[in-house]
């Protein structure tokens, strides 16, 4: 298994792409063929083989398809088919940044996952997805410098308004402030701050705290040795009022206990790691 992160590396991309990634999964890989993809604010731009087969499973709810494909913000854990080997590169973008960018795919929805034209998308014209990914495995920020130069041509027309840049000032807050402090912080009404996140990302304050918070704490877990975890001491770290809080919460996200997820230990980060900047 390869994988790497990287961030853009100009500064009009990087306002709406929060990075780049790649992950090979080689016949030899050990780890669950069926790993969990936990809910997640953001969306995912997949770039990959004409061939590749990909599957989404959220209970009854199954989307499938071929080739490069996008993930819009999911507020449920989606199973996936990882069972044969195969290469990706993502473009994971900034919590709300299709509101904004004029690009032919609809901003407005959620728990989904679309195929995706990438000539219409990035203008990437006779594009040979073999040879991009090789590039991405033997030379990253060459990749890094051409999307740049691609998605450079989002940010020359997009769609700014007061939501927008109210939500821009929102994101990083939300790891750290309670969802009814923001008003205050940001010197205007709480009522226009949850309209205006409503508006530009489909999701609540809440929906969206909870999901940075959950990530926060699957990060958490995978340095540590889930046995000798206590996890009353990390419901308090997470600010949960309580233990069985933090039961409920995983519960409702990946469909788990705490004791179920150290017995499963099959979300994406346990199965292909936290990917590291390069």
């Amino acid at each position: 298994m390869k994988n790497w992160k990287l961030f853009p590396a100009n500064k009009s991309v990087s306002k709406y792409v929060e990075c780049y990634w790649f992950l090979q999964k080689e016949s030899n890989d050990t780890g669950s063929e069926y790993p969990k993809l936990s809910p997640d604010p953001a969306t995912h731009l997949l770039i990959a083989n004409p061939d590749y087969r990909y599957h989404y499973q959220f209970e009854s709810l199954i989307f499938s398809g071929l080739g490069s494909h996008l993930i819009y913000p999911n507020r449920n854990t989606f199973v996936m088919d990882h069972s044969k080997p195969f290469w990706v590169m993502g473009i994971k973008l900034k919590i709300g940044a299709l509101y904004s960018l004029k690009i032919d795919i609809d901003p407005n929805k959620l728990d989904q996952v679309i195929d995706v034209d990438l000539l219409t998308t990035l203008g990437l014209d006779n594009f040979d997805a073999d040879a991009f990914l090789v590039k991405c495995l033997t030379e990253p920020k060459k990749v890094i410098a051409l999307l740049d130069k691609h998605l450079f041509l989002w940010t020359i027309d997009c769609r700014e308004d007061r939501s927008s840049e109210l939500v821009r000032k929102i994101t990083p807050l939300l790891e750290t402030i309670p969802v009814g402090e923001l008003g205050s912080i940001l010197h205007c009404s709480q009522r226009t701050v949850e309209r205006s996140f409503l508006k530009v990302t489909g999701l609540t304050l809440k929906q969206c705290q909870s999901m940075i918070r959950f990530e926060k704490v699957l990060e958490y877990l995978y340095e540590k040795d889930i046995n000798s975890i206590d996890w009353l001491s990390v419901a308090f770290e997470f600010g949960f009022s309580d233990q069985p809080h933090l039961i409920r919460h995983l519960k409702e996200s990946i469909g788990a206990t705490p004791n179920q997820y150290a017995q499963q230990r099959d979300l994406t980060i346990d199965v292909y790691g936290n990917f590291e900047f390069d």
